[in-house]
């Protein structure tokens, strides 16, 4: 039975039995802070079983894919772990229990999957007796095939609250499958007994004391292991014998070095965590340093790891997507719709990490060397911290690498460096935001300060105090620099990337020009500047002033970025974040999660579609409202921010919804013309955009115009005619370049045949060393291939001097590699020689140097490299 066939079945029969089919939940958990990710069927029905939320019909069934990693050091091991897998399961909240759970988990498993039963084993909680009577009396299994497991095995519960027994459904697979134990029966760890459904029964709750209370409204969750009962069905004692796995797990034994395709364990890896990778990232997941970014990121590269361990080269990982897409794609339609994105983040992540790989585990070698000549068997966690962070090499894979060997690594002293480089960290944040030890605001703690800018740009107050490097002083007088606290301002502080306000506070003695406005760490609001004119003191009234033309800068771009956040998530998808962003009058930086540079495309669609936004002139309105009320809106929050009950929702129409704390334009035809003027890169998996708005737009479309028109005045053309005429003057270049490309070859024909009469014979086998005039390797080649045209079975080795630097290549014909002739071995030589380096393959190989003195010794050494290599 195909694993197809198995999921259909198993919904069709509990949409029998008036169960509502629901399809799979993503695999990041909705609004659960207390999960990483999907790990059972029952966690995305979490706030239904807890009464939090009313389930939408009290009987439910679903086929949940999830991700567990408690056990992924056993993947490979076994043939039954996993780290990713589908789980079916049918659910009852308060409406049926144990007898309609057992019976019709009995009956699919009989009559609907057809297993024998004289295969079939049940597990029960050691205490529940109802349990076993409606498996022996109910259902007539023999007393002899119920086995009763203890708390550990068969009694679910998390803490206090609701828990309670559990039984399992097993098929024995065969002593071959076993361990060979004559104590081998059902709970064995081995894979004899397969456990392919689990019912669960929440009948209790679990008090404080201890003690177990009946709940009144009883539960039942059960989950059956899609995998392992496609095991059952279709006679396999492994996952990767399934129709659905193992068709990867052929495509990467293919792959395989020939002598290394029976290394089971390291085939099952890079199988089993392709499938998880691929679902992970379909459903908004990317490769990050900590959370579920961490998984993904793991679950990477240890399948890159294992498929070095096999010779596998090149970014195979990327082609095994395409093929889960394909496998299950029909099942699951996001891994169709995300298909080219999921490649492209599976391609990036798997091409850095193998540079990473290859040098880290250089290194690390090197130290297993030391430990092992030292006759230790632990590495000092400073040098574990070393590979983690200088060359990104994670501790995982370390510890995993050096157990392989029968080493360890020093986990304590490890997170001891990463304690020490965190608080290093943090005191360098500290000292940049003025944050440090030496109490620079401390006059300011018992301080406060109402901002008024939401509503005015000028606001009567008093000035309360007046610092100069951290020490209070009564008064500040002309030309002195200080900073400024009032007990109400309209002046904006910095934060959430929107830059502090400018401007002036003006008393009846004296003006303040106001540089910059920032928070105080106790939350006052401080405005940096010098006193222009008389003098200000203490206890003033005040009238401050924000500078409107910069602020009406500031909104535009801030409203902006929200437009641009939205447009870039309908063209690239959910799972396009905010990192970062800076809002300044004239300009705005964004910095998003994504995996790959935007094309024109991208850039065009979203470039228009902000402008279309900003031309519909929709309001943007402002909402004081609760967390709860502004999500269930839809409003957009950044994910690493931490927000009161009470937040502040902008929204432009129906476009987009934040939560916000900046500043913004009434209506989006304020902003003007919006143009992005940058996209680029600026870590992994991070971007970043660059624009501009209002009249910096406009001057910059002018300053184009201009260059335009002094473009075309230098092309002696028209404006429009700029693309033809420049066309006109490509097609020209080219032509010269095929000239001067035919008048080289003409001339190495001239030099090869000078060459041809210096050709040596060595044993049989034709060879040429010699240095010639080229400018670059181009030329090179040139006169290298007119050698071997006129010599069909010949070693050939050129140098080269240009710009003072050494410039060689090389060739071998094929029956000379397989005398042992190589190009690559001999030119890594040479290159040596000349204080140089490279390679190729045997056939074909170019290098480089920098002594120019030393190639003619160089390739004078050819002759007895060919003597030697023949002579092997």
């Amino acid at each position: 039975m195909q694993s197809s066939t198995i999921r259909e079945l198993f919904l069709d029969y509990f949409r029998s039995k008036e169960h509502l089919i629901m399809p799979s939940f993503p695999l990041i958990p909705q609004n659960d802070p207390t999960l990483l990710l999907v790990g059972a069927g029952m966690a995305p029905l979490k706030p239904f079983f807890t009464g939090e939320k009313k389930p939408p019909h009290p009987r439910l069934a679903t086929c949940q894919k999830c991700v567990r990693t408690p056990d992924i050091d056993r993947v490979g091991l076994t043939g039954r772990h996993a780290t990713f897998f589908e789980m079916l399961g049918n659910f009852s909240f308060g409406d049926y229990f144990k007898e309609e759970a057992i019976a019709w988990a009995w009956d699919l498993v009989l009559n609907g999957y057809r297993l024998p039963v004289e295969r079939l084993w049940v597990s029960i909680y050691e205490e529940d007796e109802e349990a076993f009577n409606i498996w022996h009396r109910n259902i007539g299994v023999p007393s002899d095939r119920i086995v009763r497991l203890g708390k550990e095995d068969n009694f679910w519960e998390i803490g206090l609250g609701p828990c309670g027994p559990c039984s399992e459904i097993y098929i024995d697979l065969g002593e071959e499958a076993g361990c060979g134990s004559a104590d081998c029966a059902v709970g064995c760890d081995c894979d004899r007994y397969l456990e392919i459904w689990n019912l669960v029964f929440t009948q209790f709750s679990r008090q404080v004391d201890g003690s177990l209370v009946e709940l009144a409204q009883k539960n039942i969750d059960t989950g059956a292991g899609l995998e392992r009962m496609a095991m059952a069905l279709q006679g396999v004692s492994t996952i990767y014998e399934t129709d659905m796995v193992r068709p990867l797990y052929k495509h990467f034994k293919n792959l395989a070095d020939s002598a290394r395709q029976n290394q089971e364990v390291p085939l099952r890896i890079i199988t089993e965590h392709s499938r998880g990778t691929t679902f992970l990232i379909a459903d908004g997941v990317i490769p990050s340093n900590e959370g579920r970014g961490y998984v993904l990121r793991r679950l990477l590269r240890r399948a890159v790891r294992y498929g070095r361990l096999l010779g596998i080269e090149g970014s195979f990982l990327t082609d095994a997507v395409t093929m889960v897409v394909d496998k299950m794609g029909d099942a699951y339609p996001e891994l169709k719709e995300r298909h080219d994105y999921i490649r492209q983040i599976v391609g990036l992540e798997e091409r850095k990490f193998q540079e990473t790989l290859a040098q880290g585990t250089e290194i690390l070698e090197g130290f297993i060397e030391e430990i092992i000549k030292s006759e230790k068997k632990t590495l000092p966690g400073e040098k574990a911290f070393k590979l983690y962070d200088t060359y990104g090499f994670p501790l995982d894979l370390t510890a995993e690498i050096l157990e392989e060997k029968g080493l360890s690594v020093d986990r304590d002293a490890f997170d001891s460096n990463l304690k020490v480089q965190q608080e290093r960290a943090r005191a360098a944040a500290n000292a940049n935001y003025g944050t440090g030890g030496d109490g620079k605001y401390k006059a300011a703690e018992n301080l406060s300060t109402t901002f008024t800018g939401y509503d005015t740009l000028e606001q009567d107050s008093e000035l309360l105090l007046i610092l100069n490097n951290g020490k209070t002083i009564n008064d500040a007088k002309t030309g002195e620099v200080a900073e400024f606290i009032l007990d109400q301002t309209p002046f904006y502080a910095e934060a959430g990337g929107q830059i502090g306000d400018t401007g002036y506070l003006e008393s009846e003695n004296g003006k303040v020009r106001v540089k910059n406005t920032i928070f105080a760490p106790t939350g006052q609001i401080i405005h940096q500047g010098n006193v222009e004119e008389g003098k200000i003191s203490t206890g003033e009234k005040i009238t401050a002033s924000v500078d409107v033309w910069r602020r009406d800068g500031i909104c535009r771009s801030h409203t902006s970025t929200h437009l641009l956040h939205r447009a870039l998530r309908n063209r690239l998808g959910d799972h396009v974040n905010q990192a970062g962003s800076l809002v300044a009058p004239d300009r705005l930086r964004f910095d998003f999660n994504h995996f790959a540079a935007l094309n024109s495309d991208d850039l065009k669609f979203v470039e228009e579609e902000v402008n279309k936004m900003v031309l519909a002139n929709v309001a943007v309105d402002v909402e004081e409202t609760s967390i709860d009320k502004a999500r269930e809106k839809g409003a957009t929050a950044l994910f690493a921010d931490k927000y009161d009950e009470n937040v502040r929702m902008v929204s432009a129409g129906d476009y987009t919804i934040e939560l916000c704390g900046g500043t913004h334009v009434s209506a989006t035809g304020k902003i003007g013309l919006f143009k992005i003027i940058a996209e680029e890169g600026i870590g992994s998996g991070l971007r970043r955009i660059e624009a501009i708005t209002g009249m910096t737009s406009y001057r910059q479309t002018v300053e184009r115009d201009d260059l335009i028109a002094a473009i075309a005045a230098s092309l002696n053309t028209s404006e429009g005619r700029i693309k033809e005429k420049v066309e006109e003057y490509i097609a020209e270049h080219k032509q010269l370049h095929k000239q001067n490309q035919e008048l080289k070859q003409t001339m190495a024909g001239f030099e090869v045949s000078t060459l041809i009469t210096a050709v040596k014979e060595i044993n049989g086998a034709k060879m040429l060393s010699a240095q010639v005039e080229a400018d670059n390797p181009e030329s090179l080649r040139i006169i290298m291939d007119k050698v071997k045209e006129n010599l069909n079975s010949i070693l050939v080795v050129l140098g080269a001097v240009s710009d003072g630097k050494v410039i060689l290549v090389g060739s071998a014909s094929p029956d000379l590699v397989k005398r042992g002739l190589q190009a690559n071995k001999i030119i890594k030589q040479v290159a040596a020689r000349v204080g140089g380096g490279g390679g190729g393959k045997p056939e074909l190989a170019q290098a480089g140097g920098k002594d120019p003195t030393a190639l003619p010794e160089a390739l004078s050494a050819v002759e007895d490299m060919v003597r030697e290599m023949l002579k092997a």
